[in-house]
């Protein structure tokens, strides 16, 4: 009997060994979270004093302000300035598109890159970031290995380098921008700013790697690529989970609804995230009323997941997919908080001495399954295509910009760095290559004849893009060769590749980028993941034999 006992006993053990390793199998995904939660559990909401300024207002003229808002995977066509918008123009955006329209509209403004955390590695610092080897984006070893081990909808695995897998942290939030990189921050509070931080940061998590370790006086903030924007499971919110894509799997695995205060401990927000965001920044506004405040308001809408408040989206019934309406929904919010901070500039009578610069980290993401968001571009967030790397890119500073006006010679990203030092009145640093440059004397008066940029450059691994004036060039090498070249002046949307055709421009301009390229910094890190992405269609759509890909190395 004893040995009847011991062997039901021992069977017990393998039946349950068994079933936890198919469990780990299918859900191993899901320990990056279980740890985090570990080891930072998430506070409940309290509320947030944020330091006050002089209690009146200097007497004499002051410094202007600056307010930087950066949205997250915001499709070129999401918005209405233009007379597009999400879903036909059915979701408009009345007040992002007051800043277009009083004042300067970028038409061919450009990310400092196609993923999230690189763009704004060069946003910070004014810099490419392939300069200073912060080439991709942080991410956890589990999330880059899901994403490559998931097969494509068109039946294309990604690749995974587990053989460097070891010189990649196990915690992303240590990979970070080198401490001797000066930040805009930085360089607005040692021109005597107060320096204020919201939302996403994804440039550092762990100490000395934080936006306050960067230059930022106080900040609202969280550290990874993505959060939750409320609980899930909350009856006031709607979801759309993206069950094809990987990246939504892990997200909903992973995030939490949280946020830091000055590098305290996590705790839950008090509303929907982008709200929370929003009215925050308008407390903000209040308390520093009365003294020169640089602000950098980074939500993180559009970026999946998918989660709206309730009352958004039961205003857009005119919008029948679901999974389309919930972005909507989460636009309208985000035009909604826009809308909040600029009401708040005027009501602290802040508004005439007040840049506002509205832009977008990169392009639409292909893996959220939705067409259209990009038009007329081709391409999505991670492929330097127009649709990466083509953002909504505005500038409003009454008295100083005309309303209404437009500017067509390429700008980028990296330009904010050296306009908000000239604000300032700062100088950029001297002992290194600023890639950026001051955007005011070309939208004030009569604009310089020369170009802001003759070039512009981008790279991710083996896979990198020149534009130099109306010709862009984009060179993979990795996993197989491919060229493509355009004439944008005359080709926009990129839809006639020339590179046999015009085979001696083709040649030279792989020359030039690859002569820019050696002079970039090695990677800091590296990339463990080269994934497929379709050129011409959403992720869920039906690949088609012989469609145009680009393989994204991060």
């Amino acid at each position: 009997m004893a040995i009847k006992k011991r062997w039901i006993a021992l069977g017990v053990v393998a039946v349950a060994g068994v079933a936890g390793y198919v469990a780990f199998q299918q859900y191993w995904y899901y320990l990056p979270g279980i740890i985090g939660r570990l080891r930072d559990p998430v506070l409940p909401n309290h509320p947030v004093t944020w330091a006050q300024g002089p209690a009146t207002a200097p007497t004499g003229p002051r410094k202007p302000n600056v307010v930087f808002i950066l949205a997250d995977d915001l499709g070129f066509n999401d918005l209405s300035f233009n007379g597009g918008g999400v879903a036909g123009g059915k979701a408009p955006t009345p007040h992002i598109d007051a800043i277009s329209r009083e004042g300067v509209t970028f038409t061919n403004g450009y990310a400092g890159n196609a993923t999230c955390a690189p763009s704004r590695a060069a946003i910070m610092t004014g810099r490419y970031a392939t300069r200073f080897g912060f080439e991709f984006t942080p991410a956890p070893k589990q999330f880059e290995r899901l994403v490559a081990t998931t097969t494509n909808d068109n039946g294309t695995p990604g690749i995974f380098d587990a053989a460097h897998e070891d010189e990649v942290p196990t915690d992303a939030n240590q990979l970070t921008v080198p401490n001797n990189e000066i930040m805009i921050a930085r360089l607005m509070k040692n021109a005597g700013y107060y320096t204020l931080g919201f939302g996403k940061w994804h440039l550092g998590g762990t100490a000395g790697t934080r936006p306050e370790d960067k230059g930022f006086d106080e900040t609202l903030m969280f550290y990874p690529g993505a959060s939750l924007y409320g609980r899930t499971g909350d009856p006031n919110i709607e979801e759309s989970r993206q069950d094809f894509d990987p990246i939504d799997k892990f997200l909903w695995a992973n995030l939490t609804f949280a946020v830091e205060n000055n590098g305290g401990q996590h705790f839950e927000p008090s509303e929907y995230m982008t709200d929370y965001l929003g009215d925050e920044a308008v407390h903000a506004i209040h308390a520093n009323r009365n003294r020169p405040f640089f602000m950098y308001l980074a939500f993180n809408a559009v970026h999946t997941p998918f989660q709206a408040l309730k009352s958004d989206y039961d205003a857009l019934p005119q919008i029948k997919d679901h999974r389309l309406r919930v972005y909507a929904a989460m636009l309208r919010a985000l035009d909604r908080n826009v809308g909040k901070v600029m009401a708040a500039l005027k009501r602290e009578g802040l508004d005439d001495n007040t840049l506002i610069i509205f832009t977008s980290d990169n392009g639409g993401a292909y893996y959220v399954g939705l067409p259209d968001i990009n038009k007329p571009y081709r391409g999505w967030k991670a492929t330097f295509f127009e649709g990466g790397i083509h953002v909504p890119f505005f500038m409003r500073w009454p008295g100083k910009i005309q309303p209404g006006t437009t500017y067509a010679k390429p700008v980028a990203h990296v330009d904010v760095y050296a306009t908000a030092a000239a604000v300032a009145g700062a100088a950029v640093p001297t002992d290194r290559k600023i890639d950026g440059v001051n955007l005011l004397p070309f939208v004030t008066g009569a604009p310089p004849a020369d170009a802001p940029h003759r070039t512009l450059f981008w790279r991710s691994g083996p896979y990198a893009t020149l534009l130099d004036g109306d010709w862009k060039i984009q060179v993979m090498d990795k996993p197989m060769r491919k060229i493509w070249l355009y004439n944008l002046a005359n080709d926009p949307t990129e839809r006639t590749n020339l590179v046999l055709s015009n085979r001696p421009e083709a040649d030279t301009m792989e020359k030039e980028l690859r002569a820019i390229s050696a002079t970039q910094h090695k990677p800091l890190w590296p990339s463990l993941l080269l994934g497929p992405e379709a050129i011409d269609r959403p992720l869920s759509y039906p690949g088609k034999p012989g469609e145009e890909m680009i393989w994204w190395a991060n």
